[in-house]
This record gives C-alpha cells, sequence and structure tokens, in this order.
C-alpha cells in the first residue's frame, strides 16, 4: 500500500512538473515592441498635434467673409526626392530644402520678363514680411541646362541669397500644377515647412494680396514653426 501511495505522488509530481514546464513562455519582446510602437505614435500625434490645429484653423475655422487669395491646394502634395543641382553642377538633397516656409519660381535659365518680376516680388515679399522673413526662404527651379546671365546671377546670390536648382522638368511638373489655361512658370508656389506644396498664387499675382495670404500663414504656423532649420 505504501509503495503504491509512493508510485501514486511520484506520478501526481511528475505529471506537475510536466504541467509547469510546458507552459509557454511570454513573449516580452513582443510585449516590448508593441509598447515601443505605441509610445512612437503618441510622441508623433504629439508633435503633429500644433501643426494640424493651425492648419485647421487656417483652412477651416475661417472667419465667414474672408477669402484666400492664393489657391489652396487640398490635399497637399508632399515634396518627392527630387534630383537637385545647384547651377555648377553639385548635387543637393530635396529633404534640404524642409525646415522653412518656401516661394518656389519655376522657368529656363534663360529667364524673361515675367520671370525677372517673378524673383523681384520673391524678394519683396520676403521683406515686406519685416520680422517673419527669417521663417521663408526663395527657390528658383532652374528647368533647363542654360546659364542665367551673368546680371541675374549676381542678383539672385544678393542677400538673402535664393536658392537656385536644376531640376527635371518632368519631375517638378509631377509635383507642381499651373491653374488650368496657364503654364507651370506663370505661377509663384508656397511650400511649408514639412515639404508640402499648399498654395498656388494667381498669374499674375497682386504683390499686396500676395502679402496678405503669407501673413495669414505665419500667424497660423507662429505656434509651431521658428525661424532657421
Amino acid at each position: 500500500m505504501s509503495g503504491s501511495k509512493s508510485s501514486a505522488q511520484d506520478g501526481r509530481t511528475e505529471a506537475l512538473g510536466l504541467t509547469v514546464h510546458n507552459l509557454p513562455a511570454p513573449d516580452l519582446n513582443a510585449r516590448r515592441t508593441k509598447s515601443g510602437r505605441l509610445k512612437m505614435l503618441l510622441v508623433l500625434l504629439i508633435c503633429a498635434a500644433p501643426v494640424v490645429a493651425s492648419y485647421f484653423t487656417y483652412f477651416v475655422v475661417r472667419p465667414s467673409g474672408r477669402t484666400n487669395y492664393g489657391t489652396l491646394i487640398e490635399p497637399t502634395r508632399s515634396l518627392p526626392d527630387l534630383a537637385l543641382k545647384t547651377l555648377d553642377g553639385g548635387a543637393v538633397s530635396a529633404a534640404s530644402l524642409k525646415g522653412q516656409w518656401l516661394l518656389v519660381v519655376v522657368g529656363p535659365a534663360s529667364c524673361d520678363k515675367a520671370c525677372e518680376d517673378h524673383l523681384f516680388m520673391q524678394r519683396q515679399l520676403r521683406e515686406m514680411l519685416g520680422r517673419e522673413r527669417d521663417r521663408i526662404d526663395k527657390v528658383w527651379f532652374v528647368l533647363d541646362g542654360g546659364q542665367p546671365t551673368p546680371a541675374l546671377r549676381a542678383a539672385v546670390a544678393a542677400e538673402p541669397a535664393m536658392h537656385v536648382l536644376r531640376a527635371d522638368s518632368a519631375a517638378i511638373a509631377a509635383w507642381l500644377a499651373p491653374a488650368p489655361g496657364h503654364a507651370l512658370e506663370d505661377h509663384l508656389y508656397v511650400v511649408d515647412p514639412m515639404g508640402e506644396w499648399m498654395m498656388r498664387m494667381p498669374a499674375p499675382a497682386d504683390p499686396a494680396l500676395v502679402k496678405k495670404d503669407l501673413d495669414r500663414l505665419m500667424r497660423a504656423s507662429a505656434n509651431w514653426d521658428r525661424a532657421g532649420r
């Protein structure tokens, strides 16, 4: 009887041991990965909240009777990975343009009277913004292999210097778009610090009305955008 009881106890002990050893171990790595992803998502949401709020205020919660002079691009279009080069052939990363508001002009290196007027308007608009001017950069996308005249190169190089970059015309046309009945080079384009094309100015543009739109954008983005990259 004693041996029988001992055998039964040993059997139960063995069964219990097998049961314990066969339990699946908790997947700590999976839990940590999931927790890390949730934390990253939370951080991204917190960072994006001011941007979303300011855009919501500008695009949606607008006082009645107020209209934009420029055409809002909805949805906005993200800056593509353009193969950019300086006039002297140096490669430039498209991502390096992010971090500032951009006033963009597009056209050939020959730059006719209308093109020169756009470049002049860029400079004047930036200066007219006063203390907010350091939040805006000027960009001229040159769509061919030509060279601007020496006088024009000197003008665009004057402080504050303009970003003069060669770009493929097809790639630019896939990102920016003119109004119906117009050419790509007819407009002044506005790109936000995240690299989103979000506004196109009429052709021809009234500088005073363009400035009003830029003033609104500077106010709407003041809580999340700072001068400098």
